[in-house]
C-alpha cells in the first residue's frame, strides 16, 4: 500500500479536541528545553569561577551560579513533568477516539466487507495499530519541536561561544541526517511488514478460540499451534529486520555523535593550551556539542516514529475509508411502524454483485412473490436452495442485483438502513448471545424496556422459568456467545429479544432443528405467540413443524418451484410431497428403531 504522509494530517485531526491542552504541553515543552540551553553557559562559569580563582576566598560567584543552576533545574523539571502529563492526556484521548471512530465505521459496513476480512486483522487495527500512533500525537509532535528549538539554539550558542570549534561539530550534521533519512525509509516498510503479520497471526488465533470445541473435537490443537507458530514467527522474523535497522541506525548515530566529540575535545584542548579559549568555554561548547548530536539522534527517534505510525495509520485510515456498498438514500422515505407487506418483484442475486454472462452462478433467480401483511410463509427446499440468502435481502444485509424487493409498497433502498432493520425481527438457528447478563441479551431488543416488559418478553417465550432457577436470575451471566446455556435456553432467550423488540416482520432460520423434542415444544410454543400478527418467514428443515403455515413456498436452484398450503402441495405432488414423504419414513423408521431398542 502507498503510504501518504497526508495520513498524518488526518490523524492530527483527531487531536483537535484536545488542541489547548496539547498546546500547553508544547509551551511547557518550549520552556523546559529553553531552560536547557541555559545551564551550560553557567556550568562553564562555574568551572571558570573554580579554575581560574584558585587561592582566592571570594565564593560570592561560585555561590551565585550555584544557586542559579539549582533554579534552573527545578523550573526545568516542573515544566518537564507538565509536559509529560498534559500530552500523555493528549495521547490517550486521541486513541480513544480514534478506537471509537474506527470501531463505529465498522458497525456501518456490510457482511460483505465481514466475509472478506479477518476478525483477527480487524481487531489488530483496533488495538495494536492504534497504539502505535499514540505517540506522533503526542509526545512524538512536541519532541519534533522541542529538539528543534534546542538544535537551533545549540547551533547558535555553539558558534557564538567558538566559530573554530562549531565547524567540527556541525560538518558531522549533514550525515547523520542523511544517515536517518535512508534507513528510516527502510524502518518503514518493515514496519508495516511488522504489523501486517501481527494482525495475521492475531487472525489465526481469533479463529481458534472461537472454535475451540471443533479444535478440540478433532484434535487439531497441534494443527492451529503450528498455524499461529507461523504468523508468530513471521512477526517475529520482520520484527528482528527492524530490530537490525534500528541498531544500525543507532550505532551509525553514536559513532558520528561520539567521534565528533573525540575531534572537538583534542583541537578545543590545543585552543585551550594555546590561550584561545578557557576552560569554562571548552566545557560550555562541548555541553553544546553534546546538546546538538542528542538533539540529532532525538529528531531522528522521531523520524523513526513517524515512519512507524505511518505504516500503521494506513492501515486504520484504509478502514476508515471503507464504504458500504449498501448505500443509503439522500432523503430515506418514512417508515415509522411498517404494516409488513413484502414484495419480491424479479428478483435475482449473487454473491459478487455481478449478473453477466460467465460470472459466478445466481443464488436467487427470477423470483417472484407477494406476502401480505401478517402472512406465516415458509420456505423449504433442499441445501443451497436459496432460502437464507432469500429473506437476508429483507433487513438489507445485503442488495438485490436484480429486480425489486418492496416493503409496504416501496423499494427497501428508499428506507434508512437503521428504519427499515428496526422492523425485521430475526431468531436464527444458530442463537449469538452476547457474553453479558440474560436482562441484557433481552434487552438488546429494545434498550429502555422497563424490568416489567423484560419479564413478560421471557414469559411470552417460556423462558422465565428457567431463568428464575438460576441463583442470580436475569443477572445470571450466559458466558461467550451464551455457551452457559443450553441451545433451548439460547433460543428462548433470542426469541424474548425478538418480542421485546416488537418487529412487524419475522424471520425465523430453522429456530427449532437442532433442538431435542423438549425443548422444541417449548421454543415451538413460544415461537407461535411471537408469530401472531406479523409477516413470518419460516425456514423449516422438519416439514411437521409447518403445516399450519398460511403459505408454502419450495425454492429449488434459486427459484420458487411450489406455491400452497401443506394441503394443496401434498395433492398436487412434486419435490415438497417427495420431501415429505421421505422425511415422513425417516422418521417412521427412527421410531421404529426406538421401539425395537426399548422392547
Amino acid at each position: 500500500m502507498k503510504r501518504d504522509p497526508r495520513q498524518l494530517v488526518r490523524l492530527l485531526a483527531f487531536a483537535r479536541p484536545y488542541r489547548w491542552v496539547f498546546v500547553v504541553g508544547v509551551v511547557a515543552t518550549l520552556i523546559s528545553s529553553g531552560l536547557n540551553l541555559v545551564f551550560p553557559a553557567l556550568f562553564g562559569r562555574l568551572i571558570d569561577a573554580s579554575f581560574l580563582k584558585v587561592g582566592s576566598t571570594d565564593t560570592s560567584q561560585l555561590d551565585r551560579t550555584v544557586v542559579a543552576l539549582l533554579g534552573i533545574f527545578a523550573l526545568s523539571a516542573v515544566f518537564g513533568a507538565a509536559q509529560s502529563f498534559l500530552l500523555s492526556r493528549v495521547g490517550a484521548g486521541v486513541v480513544a477516539d480514534l478506537r471509537r471512530a474506527v470501531f463505529a465505521h465498522l458497525l456501518t459496513l456490510s457482511p460483505r466487507f465481514f466475509g472478506e476480512h479477518k476478525t483477527g486483522d480487524l481487531t489488530s487495527r483496533l488495538t495494536s495499530d492504534v497504539g502505535t500512533v499514540q505517540t506522533v500525537t503526542s509526545t512524538a509532535l512536541a519532541q519534533l519541536a522541542a529538539q528543534s528549538v534546542s538544535l537551533v539554539g545549540a547551533v547558535v550558542l555553539l558558534v557564538t561561544t567558538s566559530p573554530r570549534l562549531s565547524l567540527l561539530t556541525l560538518a558531522v550534521i549533514p550525515l547523520v541526517i542523511g544517515t536517518a533519512v535512508t534507513i528510516g525509509r527502510r524502518i518503514r516498510q518493515v514496519s508495516r511488514e511488522v504489523q501486517d503479520a501481527v494482525a495475521g497471526a492475531n487472525a489465526s488465533a481469533e479463529e481458534a478460540i472461537s472454535g475451540v470445541r471443533v479444535v478440540q473435537s478433532f484434535t487439531a490443537e497441534g494443527v492451529e499451534e503450528g498455524r499461529y507458530g507461523q504468523g508468530v514467527t513471521q512477526s517475529f522474523l520482520a520484527a528482528l529486520k527492524r530490530a537490525r535497522l534500528q541498531a544500525l541506525m543507532a550505532g551509525v548515530m553514536s559513532f558520528l555523535t561520539f567521534g565528533a566529540l573525540a575531534v572537538v575535545l583534542w583541537y578545543g584542548g590545543r585552543l585551550v593550551m594555546a590561550g584561545s579559549l578557557t576552560p569554562g568555554n571548552l566545557v560550555t561548547f562541548l555541553f553544546y556539542a553534546l546538546q546538538v548530536g542528542g538533539t540529532v539522534v532525538a529528531l531522528t527517534g522521531v523520524f523513526n516514529q513517524f515512519q512507524e505510525a505511518l505504516g500503521a495509520s494506513g492501515r486504520i485510515f484504509e478502514l476508515l475509508d471503507e464504504r458500504s456498498d449498501l448505500p443509503q438514500p439522500a432523503q430515506p422515505a418514512p417508515l415509522a411502524r411498517a404494516e409488513g407487506r413484502v414484495s419480491f418483484e424479479g428478483v435475482s442475486f449473487t454473491y459478487d454483485g455481478d449478473q453477466t454472462e460467465g460470472t459466478r452462478a445466481a443464488v436467487l433467480r427470477d423470483v417472484t412473490l407477494d406476502v401480505p401483511a401478517g402472512q406465516v410463509v415458509a420456505l423449504v427446499g433442499p441445501s443451497g436452495a436459496g432460502k437464507t440468502t432469500l429473506v437476508n435481502l429483507i433487513p438489507r444485509f445485503w442488495d438485490v442485483t436484480g429486480g425489486t424487493l418492496r416493503v409496504d409498497g416501496r423499494d427497501v433502498r428508499d428506507y434508512a438502513l437503521a428504519d427499515l432493520r428496526a422492523q425485521v425481527g430475526l431468531v436464527p438457528q444458530e442463537t449469538l448471545l452476547f457474553s453479558g447478563s440474560i436482562r441484557e441479551n433481552i434487552l438488546y431488543g429494545r434498550p429502555g424496556a422497563r424490568p416489567d416488559e423484560v419479564e413478560a418478553a421471557a414469559r411470552a417465550a417460556n423462558a422465565h422459568e428457567f431463568i428464575r432457577a438460576f441463583p442470580h436470575g436475569y443477572e445470571t451471566v450466559v458466558g461467550e456467545r451464551g455457551v452457559k446455556l443450553s441451545g433451548g435456553q439460547r433460543q428462548r432467550v433470542a426469541i424474548a429479544r425478538a418480542i421485546l423488540k416488537d418487529p412487524r416482520i419475522l424471520i425465523l432460520d430453522e429456530a427449532t432443528s437442532a433442538l431435542d423434542n423438549e425443548s422444541e415444544s417449548l421454543v415451538q410454543a413460544a415461537l407461535e405467540r411471537l408469530m401472531q400478527g406479523r409477516t413470518t418467514f419460516v425456514i423449516a428443515h422438519r416439514l411437521s413443524t409447518i403445516r399450519n403455515a398460511d403459505r408454502i413456498l419450495v425454492m429449488d436452484a434459486g427459484r420458487v418451484t411450489e406455491d400452497g398450503t401443506h394441503a394443496q402441495l401434498l395433492a398436487a405432488g412434486g419435490l415438497y410431497r417427495d420431501l415429505y414423504e421421505l422425511q415422513f419414513r425417516a422418521e417412521q423408521d427412527a421410531q421404529a428403531d426406538l421401539n425395537l431398542t426399548t422392547t
